[in-house]
């Protein structure tokens, strides 16, 4: 989720009504900030720790509240509690999340069937659990069905908005995905809504908005995992500005507060090589690997490692990938966005259009239809790769990665003017990716010194 930015924002399109009504979150926050000053602001009672690793704290201390254990606890001496058995599957899906163990879905599935067992109807809770479970699975269209049946039985639930703002967003229904944010943060300004609308914003290319509003996020994080996130957000916001030590310094600051934070090692490891440090962008990437081997982890370190040179160490990593994708063909779930792109330049670019056209049926997400044009472009259509491009990018979107790629398209097409403007857009990120920002830099001096 990092689209990326380094200058005044682009303009976006003329927003429609839902986009109007988003900026008046502006309003609403300007409210909110004060509040959360006083100390006003109610935050959700049962957010988890599930992140948090086994039998921390004092030796023979009961588990933290909110936790996998004590959640396991709660169920086994109130089995007939069917909030208990919810927030236990809400925290078996972020513990699968932080990961990256398909296992876990399926005891947080468990969870909340057992839930429903219990409260068979107008259970909100396992209705936005599986609604979470849904999109944790990248099954948005059933993340979309059961986000609305928990707005339905729980209209003035703040997470129920939270699941169904996800699901717009990622089912490519963006103005919807504003009026469920604005919901969301009218009902309650805490850190998860906030961070819906940093999102928003960022989507847009407005990052002033973006970063002012995940500060707030920041202010108002009540548990570990919305601190780590709000400092990973606004770590890699610095990275799109090309502010690399300030991205360094904040993630710093983040893994303070949340050690062993896999996100944040990731993207201290993207600050350590914008700044040319390579020995110390690798051990981020394996410590973060270590913790959970997420797919673009573990694509990150292999590009970085063949950057270098490091062909056997990449191939490592590139094998990994490839299992993986194996267990997701075998499951049937759509590609995400980055085995697609790993097929396209490290595989076979027609499987990859294959991969990407079956994602976008079920995903129409702009980092969805940028991958499908990149997929494109390597597999020499470059015609319909531009279609794609341009949809990647329409909503504005600062993202130096899109734009490198819609750069190299427009230049097979014979429009070296095209492709100047987004390769310079691309490159005030200079360290954008370990392969395709020298690409980007060679393919620009091609274009500027060619007669």
């Amino acid at each position: 989720m990092h689209p990326d930015h380094t200058e005044p924002p682009h303009q976006p399109p003329p927003p429609s009504h839902g986009g109007r009504r988003l900026r008046n979150i502006v309003v609403t926050l300007a409210l909110a900030a004060a509040m959360f000053a006083a100390g006003a602001v109610m935050l959700a009672p049962d957010q988890t720790t599930a992140s948090r690793p086994s039998g921390q704290g004092r030796p023979g201390a009961s588990p933290p509240r909110g936790s996998i254990e004590a959640l396991q606890a709660r169920v086994t001496r109130l089995p007939k509690d069917s909030g208990g058995w919810a927030a236990l599957g809400m925290a078996y899906v972020q513990q699968a999340r932080s990961t990256a163990d398909p296992a876990t879905y399926d005891r947080a599935e468990r969870a909340l069937r057992t839930s429903f067992n219990v409260q068979s109807e107008g259970n909100t809770d396992a209705e936005i659990g599986m609604g979470a479970l849904a999109a944790a699975r990248h099954d948005f269209p059933t993340a979309l069905r059961w986000a609305r049946k928990a707005t339905a039985s729980g209209p003035h639930s703040s997470s129920a908005y939270g699941v169904l703002a996800d699901a717009y967003t990622q089912l490519g229904r963006y103005d919807e995905a504003d009026e469920a944010v604005q919901k969301m943060v009218d009902l309650r300004p805490d850190a998860a809504s906030l961070a819906r609308a940093s999102y928003a914003f960022e989507l847009k290319g407005h990052t002033d908005r973006a970063r002012s509003l995940m500060s707030r996020s920041l202010a108002a994080a009540a548990t570990r995992a919305d601190t780590a996130f709000a400092h990973n957000v606004l770590a890699t916001l610095d990275l799109q500005d090309a502010a690399p030590r300030a991205a360094l310094t904040r993630t710093q600051t983040g893994l303070k507060a949340t050690p062993g934070d896999s996100a944040l090692l990731e993207t201290r490891a993207r600050a350590h090589l914008a700044l040319g440090d390579t020995t110390k962008a690798l051990a981020d990437y394996r410590a973060a690997i270590a913790i959970a081997p997420l797919p673009h982890y573990l694509l990150g370190l292999g590009e970085l490692q063949q950057s270098l040179g490091h062909r056997e160490q990449a191939e490592e990593q590139y094998t990994l990938l490839r299992a993986q994708d194996r267990i997701r063909e075998a499951a049937g779930d759509p590609a995400d966005t980055d085995a697609i792109l790993f097929e396209a330049d490290h595989g076979s670019p027609p499987r990859a259009v294959a991969m990407a056209e079956q994602t976008l049926r079920t995903r129409p997400f702009v980092a969805v239809h940028d991958a499908y044009a990149w997929a494109l472009h390597r597999a020499g259509r470059d015609a319909e790769a531009l279609a794609q491009a341009d949809k990647a990018l329409a909503l504005g979107a600062r993202s130096a990665l899109f734009h490198y790629h819609r750069a190299a398209i427009h230049h097979t097409l014979g429009d070296p003017e095209a492709a100047r403007r987004d390769l310079t857009e691309a490159l005030r990120e200079p360290g954008f990716h370990p392969l395709h920002a020298a690409a980007a830099r060679d393919l620009l001096q091609r274009i500027d010194t060619t007669p």
